[in-house]
């Protein structure tokens, strides 16, 4: 869960985190990309007007400022990646589980032999594998016990 916050974040941080909220939110206003690249352009260009103050208080305000003025004009239904929470595919399989292919039916698995005949192979190394690792974990376990 990447988008929870759980430490402190510096001045910086904070900043370039507004900064990509505010254009998301000029992308969300702007479908059209190249309206919505030169809405960013004039809003980069605001940024790097302050970006040399070193007052931290001044800096604070100019933070609070432009945080008040993203919350007054937030779009009232903001664009989301499918992906994202809030997003229309959030907590959905992107791609489904390796293990349904083995439930095709034989005419479909011998359209693709070569797959087939390497995905049985690696199964059964991975047996052999998973046999040898349980092997040595008892082995392990049982000269704990003693």
């Amino acid at each position: 869960m990447s988008y929870l916050r759980t430490k402190t974040i510096s001045h910086k941080q904070a900043v370039c985190a507004l900064y990509k909220r505010i254009i998301r939110n000029l992308e969300s206003y702007h479908p059209e990309r190249e309206e919505a690249r030169y809405e960013c352009v004039l809003m980069r260009a605001r940024f790097d007007e302050n970006k040399n103050v070193s007052n931290p208080r001044e800096a604070k305000m100019l933070y609070d400022s432009a945080l008040k003025q993203l919350e007054a004009k937030a779009h009232p239904a903001p664009f989301k990646f499918p992906s994202s929470p809030g997003g229309s595919a959030f907590d959905r399989w992107d791609t489904y589980p390796d293990w349904l292919v083995d439930f095709w039916h034989p005419f479909e698995k011998a359209r693709y032999p070569k797959y087939f005949a390497l995905r049985e192979q690696r199964k059964l190394e991975y047996i052999k594998y998973w046999e040898e690792t349980k092997k040595r974990i008892t082995k392990d376990d049982s000269s704990l016990t003693q």
